[in-house]
């Protein structure tokens, strides 16, 4: 990737106006779809895909037009054992591509990362939403979403990406989960922000064992309680391939079946790869849901 591919201009920001009004959470019509966009060579999925400018917004135009109600951008693996990158590095993948998104897509934009430097960069050249895998816990990111009235996407990790896999347990993982969550939600309150715009995830994937993420799934009612939107993002993960006993290029059915049970279990977001596919399911699901409609 030559670095003049990835360069930001310095047009005024005031062009992106439109894209930094707030998210209110509350306002989707659940479930909708964050459509991943992996701008990392080595993301688990889709590493190298969307390598350069062009490929990563064309994709997600794409992602637009087959029902993405939202894009979130990567510039860090964060798949397990995976080796942290330069805060300078995850700019240089990420913040082009916002910044073009801003003016060719009319959904929100999210900036998935962990680091306050990229968030505040993400939200002034055209993201609203900070999805933190942390989160919001490094220092002044809890600062920066109450500062910018930026909307946010709290996540349970427990450890980093590098060693969150390295035996994980719990008392009670959704005892745990939950207690967190709580917290963390609480706190941003307490520092202004209005909790319609803010989601929680328990962090599928992130320090939890393969039985851990199917119950997770199978009582995610119990984090509905905390008065915030849920977000899950199952897709394609290692526990799908375990439960299958497939590779991560096979694993659109466990995916799909994934995200069909957080549906109708309460998530209001899932975040996935494979959009088409998803709005398809969650078309039949809504569709079961108000049968009034087609009759």
């Amino acid at each position: 990737m030559e670095p003049d591919r990835f360069s930001i201009s310095t047009r005024p920001l005031g062009s992106l106006e439109r894209q930094l009004d707030p998210v209110l959470f509350d306002d989707l019509e659940p479930p909708a779809i964050m459509g991943i966009l992996n701008t990392t060579p080595d993301s688990f999925s889709d590493g190298g895909s969307f390598g350069s400018l062009d490929e990563a917004v064309s994709r997600a135009i794409q992602m637009v037009e087959e029902g993405a109600a939202m894009i979130d951008v990567g510039g860090e693996s964060t798949r397990p054992f995976a080796d942290p990158v330069s805060i300078e590095e995850e700019i240089r993948r990420t913040i082009p591509v916002i910044q073009k998104l801003a003016d060719q897509v009319k959904v929100p934009l999210s900036i998935d990362t962990r680091h306050t430097e990229v968030a505040k960069l993400a939200l002034e050249y055209g993201a609203s939403i900070v999805n933190d895998v942390n989160g919001l816990r490094e220092p002044r990111m809890d600062e920066l979403i109450a500062e910018k009235e930026a909307s946010a996407v709290i996540m349970h990790m427990k450890g980093t990406p590098r060693d969150m896999q390295v035996a994980p347990s719990y008392q009670d993982v959704i005892d745990d989960i939950h207690e967190f969550l709580v917290e963390r939600v609480d706190h941003m309150v307490s520092l202004g922000v209005q909790k319609g715009r803010l989601m929680i995830d328990p962090g599928i994937g992130f320090g939890k064992r393969v039985g851990d993420n199917l119950m997770i799934l199978r009582e995610l009612d119990s984090f509905t309680d905390i008065g915030c939107p849920i977000l899950i993002g199952a897709s394609r993960k290692s526990f799908i391939g375990k439960v299958l006993g497939s590779e991560v290029d096979d694993r659109l059915e466990g995916s799909l079946a994934s995200a069909l049970i957080a549906a109708m279990n309460g998530a209001s977001v899932l975040r996935v790869h494979d959009i088409k596919e998803t709005k398809r399911v969650l078309d039949i699901f809504n569709g079961v849901r108000t049968p009034e409609k087609f009759l």
